[in-house]
């Protein structure tokens, strides 16, 4: 109990991603205009797809949750790192640090079930387009977005209750800009080694488990596309499949980085840096993404 009260009573500290240098004050400059784009990118398709009725297809629904969760994902994190460095509140007490925790891991993994779903989208429309209207119907589009909103929760409840009941007795300072589990366990005094496995199955759940999925859906749609006689169709075809399986590598790609390689296989610092690619520079390009590659988006 002495361990627990004491991170329970005192926090935690954040490092500081950027320092006072004139190179980090201009990196700090790049990522608040970036989390700038990416709030006003985000919430204008939001607005433009419920708003426009011809937009009002499963594609854009889809897509519309896309943006939806990361105005979210990316204000969880970003915030509080700017207010960090404007204002040295690197301070977060064990009851923020949980919260901060959970709503990462909800908003991450259930972003990782809507990308795998968009897939399906692709396939189904790529591959069955006579059975598209009756296979993804309203009830089902709304079904499928339910579960993927359900599944973010239980993945972040089991990782968050498990993280946080370790004892934190040693250093307060979390070599990261928030609190991330794999940042959070070098904190702990105690063994950690048979939670890393439980974080290394859910991974796969997660993780590998969607990358499966979308890679035996973009095969089938690869197989489809290959034999198709209309050049528009084919061109239609990979700007739509295109776009989503940038997505999917810029999201995916470093998230499996630092949740799946051992932890000595990175450092803090290269957390950093991998960090910002999830929080920050992958919502600003989903809207652009699909906005510069989809005709009716840009009309």
């Amino acid at each position: 109990r002495g361990p627990w009260n004491q991170s329970s009573t005192n926090g935690f500290v954040l490092t500081n991603l950027f320092n006072e240098t004139p190179v980090h004050l201009f990196l700090f400059s790049m990522v608040v205009v970036v989390y700038t784009l990416a709030m006003a990118g985000n919430t204008a398709m939001v607005f433009l797809i419920w708003g426009d009725a011809r937009l009002h297809t499963p594609m854009y629904f889809f897509l519309s949750q896309l943006s939806f969760l990361d105005i979210f994902f990316t204000s969880v994190t970003v915030p509080k790192m700017i207010g960090g460095f404007l204002f040295s509140w690197t301070s977060i007490s064990f009851v923020g640090c949980g919260t901060q925790m959970f709503f990462f891991m909800f908003l991450g993994a259930t972003e990782c079930l809507l990308l795998a779903l968009m897939a399906y989208d692709r396939y189904v429309a790529i591959c069955n387009p006579l059975r598209y209207p009756s296979l993804m119907s309203h009830q089902t589009c709304l079904l499928m977005v339910a579960a993927s909103w359900l599944g973010g929760p239980l993945n972040a409840s089991i990782q968050t209750t498990l993280t946080l009941q370790f004892p934190y007795c040693g250093s307060r300072k979390i070599a990261h800009f928030f609190c991330e589990v794999p940042s959070l366990l070098r904190l702990a005094c105690a063994d950690t080694a048979s939670y890393e496995q439980v974080l290394f199955v859910t991974g796969l759940v997660v993780l590998l488990v969607p990358i499966a999925f979308i890679t035996m859906s973009y095969a089938f749609i690869l197989a489809a596309v290959l034999g198709m006689h209309s050049v528009e169709g084919l061109q239609k075809a990979l700007a739509t499949c295109s776009s989503h399986l940038t997505v999917v590598n810029l999201f995916y790609g470093p998230l499996v980085y630092t949740y799946m390689l051992p932890a000595s296989y990175h450092s803090p610092g290269q957390d950093d840096v991998v960090s910002i690619f999830y929080t920050v520079l992958t919502p600003m390009l989903n809207p652009v993404i699909y906005s510069l590659r989809n005709k009716e988006v840009t009309g």
